[in-house]
C-alpha cells in the first residue's frame, strides 16, 4: 500500500471480464496520485450497480465514486488527511463501507472484501503444498469467523491451474465477477473473507482454467453442507457449536481393546431403514434415527452400527458410495448438527458408530471433483489410471500430495468433528492393483513393471499411521477382496496398517453351500472347513453385507433352499454358524427379521414382519446370539489367533456335521458348537470334548422360542469317559435339523 502505482485500462479490463488472476491489485483501497498528491483510491467492482458511495466510518463522510467502466467498475477519490488515515498506509477494513445504488432504488452497504489481509498464513501454505496439512479442513471451504473485528466467511480453495477462482451465490447473483479471490501464488490455493455473510449462505466456486479458458461451477470440495438434491449448492454451516455428551465413550474407546472385545455390527442403510408412510412415505431424519433406530440397535444387542455413505451424493440409487461432498454429511436426513446427535445417542448408549468412506473414485458430477480446474487435478489424466472401468467413476490420483492430503484430511474430520469409531473402506482391492477389472492393454505397469499400484499402498498405510497415531481406539477397516497379504497387519511388519478385513471368502464359500440343496452338502464339506486354513492370517470381519442382498441376488431368507419350514431353519442356522465362527460379525439391516425381499434404497426393511412368527423366531434368535457373543468371552475374546478354536470333527462330510471348540484367553472357559447342515435330526450323535462335566446347552438355534421344531439335548448333557474325535470324553447328543447348538461346561 505504501507504493503508488497507476494502473493500465488493460487491466482494468481484465478484472472486468473476471480474467485477472490477482483483483486484489486493482480492486479495494489503492493509494495514488491526484493532482501532484497523494489520495486514497478505492475501487469496487459490482455489475449491475448504478453508482457507488464509500462512506468513512469516523465521520460518516459520503465520498461518491466515478464510474470508470461501463460493467460496473467504480472508483472513489478520498483524502489523505481523513481521521485514521496515514499516508501510505492500509486504511483499517472497517474504515469504511460500501453503498452500491442499484436500479429501483435500492442500496446495498457492505464493507469492501478487498480492503481484508489474506488469512491463510504462510506455513498453512508450506503444509498444503507438501501434504501434511492433516486439519486443513480448518482452513480450505467456508468458515464463518472474525477479520479484523468484522465478522463475515472466508473461503479457500485449492485450484492450482486456474486463471480465475471466483465465490458466487445469492449473495451477488450468481454471478462471478462480483467477488474474485486472491491467488496465494505458486502453492494454487485461493482465498478470500467476504464480510457480512453467516451460516446459510449458499455458495459455489466459479473457476476460469488457465489453459483453454474451461468455466466451471463446483461446489466446494471441503465444504461442511450441501443443498438437498438435486439442488447442488454448498451451505456455510459450522459445525463446532455442539454440545457433545459423550466424553466417558471417548476417554474410553481410547483405552479400549476392541480386537479381542465383542463386535457385532448392524449396517444399515439410513433412508431405507424405516420410511414415515403416513408423511408422503419420507426418509427419517437423523434424529429420529437416533430416538428410533438406537434403542433398536441396543436391544438387538448389536455392539456397533455400521452407516452406508452419509457423505453428500447427488444419486439416490449410489448408496452414497458416488461422494461428492467428502466433508459435507449429506442433507436427506438433516444438518450437520442432527447428525451429531445421532452419534451422540449412539455413545450414550454404549454403541460404536462405524462410516463407509470411499477413498477409492469419485463420481463424474460436473460440480464435483473431475476436472476441478479444467484439468485433472484430483484424477489421472491418463485413463488407464484415472478412470474406474466398473463404476464409470475416476481413480483419485494417490502420488500428489495435495490430493493425499485431502483424503488424509478427510479421514481424521469424521472422527475429529464426529466423534466416530471407525472408517469401513471401501472397495481397497481396486486402489492397490493397477490392473483391476482392467484387461490387458488398459493398464499402465508400475516403475518395477508390476501390477501394485504402488502410490495407492503408500497412500494407505500413511492413512492408518496418522489416523491411529492421532486417535487410538478408532477402527480402520478394509472392504479388501483379494488374497493380499498382510491388510491387517502393522505397517512396521510390513502390512497395510487396518485394524480389520472383511472376509469375503468366508461370506462366498459359506453362501454358496447354504444355498445348495441339503442332500448335495455333503460333496461340497470342503466349503465349510476351507475358511480354517487362513482364518488367522487376517484380522477378520465375518460380513453378511447389503452386497449380499441385491440386484436379483435375494435376500439371505430367499437364498436358502426348500420350503418355508428349511428357509428359515438354514436362515437360523447360518446366523448360529457365523457366531460361532471366529471373527467379528456384520449383518445387514432386515436380515435380522429374515425379510424376503431384497434391498432397495426406495423401500425400507418389512417391520410389518415383528408379528410373524418365523420372522420374530429369527430377530429373537439374533438377539440372543448377539448377548450371548458379548457375555461368552470364549466367542470374543480370541477371534484371531489359533488358541481361540479347535476342531473337533471336521469330517462328516456324509452327515454334514462340524463340531469345534471356541476358546477365551483362559483355554478353560471354552464353548463346543456342533453344526447340523441336514434337515435330519440326529439321535445318539457323539462328539468328542476335552473336559469331563455337565455341558449345559446354552443355545439351541432349533428351539420352539425361534419357532423351530425343538429337537435338543433337555438344557444338557453329562459327559461320558467314551474317547472320540480324539478326545478322552464324550457327548452323546440330539442334533437338531438344521440347526446349532452350543454347549458350556459347567464348574
Amino acid at each position: 500500500m505504501s507504493q503508488v502505482r497507476q494502473h493500465l485500462p488493460d487491466e482494468m479490463e481484465s478484472v472486468v471480464r473476471a480474467a485477472h488472476s490477482d483483483p486484489f491489485c486493482v480492486l479495494g483501497p489503492h493509494w495514488t496520485e491526484r493532482g501532484g498528491k497523494c489520495a486514497l483510491a478505492i475501487r469496487a467492482l459490482r455489475p449491475g450497480a448504478l453508482g457507488l458511495t464509500v462512506v468513512w466510518s469516523a465521520t460518516h463522510a459520503l465520498y461518491p465514486a466515478g464510474q470508470i467502466h461501463p460493467d460496473g467498475l467504480f472508483e472513489a477519490v478520498l483524502p489523505s488527511d481523513l481521521p485514521g488515515l496515514r499516508d501510505g498506509e492500509a486504511p483499517a477494513p472497517a474504515a469504511y463501507r460500501l453503498q452500491f445504488h442499484f436500479p429501483g432504488g435500492t442500496t446495498v452497504e457492505a464493507y469492501d472484501p478487498y480492503a481484508f489481509p489474506p488469512i491463510l498464513t504462510d506455513y498453512d501454505l508450506h503444509l498444503l503444498g507438501e501434504g501434511t496439512h492433516y486439519l486443513n479442513y480448518n482452513k480450505l471451504g467456508a468458515h464463518v469467523r472474525e477479520s479484523e473485528g468484522v465478522r463475515g466467511v472466508h473461503f479457500g480453495v485449492w485450484a492450482p491451474n486456474a486463471q480465475r477462482v471466483s465465490v458466487v451465490g445469492d449473495f451477488n447473483g450468481w454471478d462471478g465477477r462480483a467477488h474474485a479471490l486472491r491467488g496465494r501464488g505458486s502453492s494454487g490455493i485461493w482465498e478470500i473473507f467476504l464480510p457480512g455473510l453467516d451460516e446459510g449462505t449458499l455458495y459455489k466456486f466459479e473457476i476460469l482454467s488457465r489453459a483453454d479458458n474451461h468455466l466451471a461451477l463446483k461446489a466446494d470440495p471441503y465444504g461442511f453442507a450441501a443443498e438437498v438434491r438435486p439442488k447442488t449448492a454448498s451451505v456455510v454451516c459450522s459445525i463446532d457449536r455442539y454440545q457433545w455428551n459423550d466424553a466417558a465413550w471417548i476417554a474410553s474407546r481410547e483405552a479400549h481393546d476392541w480386537l479381542h472385545s465383542p463386535m457385532s455390527i448392524y449396517e444399515v442403510h439410513a433412508g431405507s431403514w424405516r420410511r414415515k408412510t403416513g408423511e408422503g412415505d419420507r426418509w427419517l431424519t437423523y434424529r429420529e434415527l437416533a430416538d428410533e433406530m438406537v434403542p433398536y440397535i441396543k436391544r438387538m444387542g448389536f455392539t456397533h452400527v455400521e452407516l452406508m455413505p452419509v457423505m453428500e451424493h447427488p444419486f439416490d440409487a449410489s448408496w452414497g458410495y458416488q461422494t461428492v461432498g467428502y466433508y459435507a454429511v449429506t442433507s436427506r436426513f438433516g444438518a450437520p448438527a442432527d447428525f451429531m446427535y445421532f452419534v451422540d445417542r449412539c455413545h450414550q448408549e454404549g454403541l460404536g458408530v462405524i462410516l463407509d468412506w470411499t477413498p477409492a473414485h469419485f463420481p463424474r458430477d460436473a460440480h464435483g471433483l473431475a476436472f476441478f480446474d479444467g484439468t485433472h487435478l484430483y484424477e489421472h489424466e491418463d485413463p488407464r489410471l484415472g478412470a474406474h472401468p466398473d463404476w464409470g467413476t475416476l481413480v483419485f490420483n494417490y502420488g500428489r500430495h495435495e490430493v493425499q492430503n485431502f483424503l488424509l484430511s478427510n479421514a481424521l474430520f469424521w472422527i475429529d468433528r464426529y466423534h466416530i469409531d471407525g472408517l469401513r473402506v471401501d472397495a481397497v482391492a481396486s486402489m492397490l492393483y493397477l490392473d483391476y477389472s482392467r484387461q490387458p492393454g488398459e493398464w499402465i505397469p508400475n516403475a518395477f513393471g508390476g501390477r501394485e499400484n504402488l502410490e495407492a499402498i503408500a497412500f494407505l498405510k500413511r492413512l492408518n499411521e496418522i489416523l491411529h497415531a492421532r486417535h487410538p481406539g478408532a477402527l480402520m477397516i478394509a472392504e479388501e477382496s483379494t488374497s493380499w497379504p498382510a491388510v491387517s497387519r502393522p505397517t512396521y511388519i510390513g502390512g497395510l496398517g487396518f485394524d480389520l478385513k472383511w472376509n469375503m471368502g468366508w461370506m462366498n464359500d459359506t453362501l454358496r453351500y447354504i444355498s445348495l440343496d441339503p442332500i448335495h452338502r455333503q460333496y461340497h464339506h470342503n466349503e465349510l472347513t476351507f475358511s480354517m486354513l487362513y482364518a488367522f492370517h487376517e484380522n477378520f470381519v465375518l460380513p453378511l453385507s447389503h452386497d449380499e442382498v441385491v440386484h436379483g441376488k435375494r435376500a439371505l431368507l430367499e437364498k436358502m433352499p426348500g420350503d418355508d419350514w428349511q428357509k428359515f431353519a438354514n436362515l437360523r442356522l447360518l446366523l448360529g454358524y457365523m457366531h460361532a465362527h471366529p471373527g467379528k460379525k456384520l449383518l445387514f439391516m432386515g436380515g435380522e427379521l429374515g425379510q424376503r425381499d431384497e434391498f432397495w434404497e426406495e423401500g425400507s426393511v418389512d417391520w410389518a414382519l415383528e408379528d410373524s412368527p418365523p420372522h420374530r423366531g429369527i430377530q429373537r434368535l439374533l438377539a440372543d446370539l448377539n448377548r450371548l457373543h458379548t457375555a461368552e468371552p470364549a466367542l470374543h475374546e480370541v477371534d484371531f489367533e489359533w488358541s481361540g478354536f479347535e476342531w473337533l470333527d471336521p469330517h462328516d462330510a456324509a452327515a454334514s456335521v462340524l463340531a469345534f471348540v471356541r476358546r477365551a484367553r483362559n483355554p478353560e472357559n471354552f464353548v463346543v458348537a456342533v453344526c447340523n447342515f441336514t434337515p435330519v435330526a440326529r439321535e445318539n450323535y457323539r462328539v468328542g470334548v476335552p473336559r469331563p462335566g455337565f455341558y449345559r446347552e446354552i443355545l439351541n438355534t432349533d428351539s420352539r422360542y425361534y419357532e423351530g421344531t425343538d429337537i435338543g439335548n433337555a438344557g444338557g448333557v453329562q459327559a461320558e469317559p467314551i474317547p472320540w474325535n480324539d478326545r478322552p470324553y464324550s457327548l452323546k447328543l440330539r442334533l437338531p435339523p438344521l440347526g446349532v447348538a452350543y454347549f458350556k461346561l459347567q464348574p
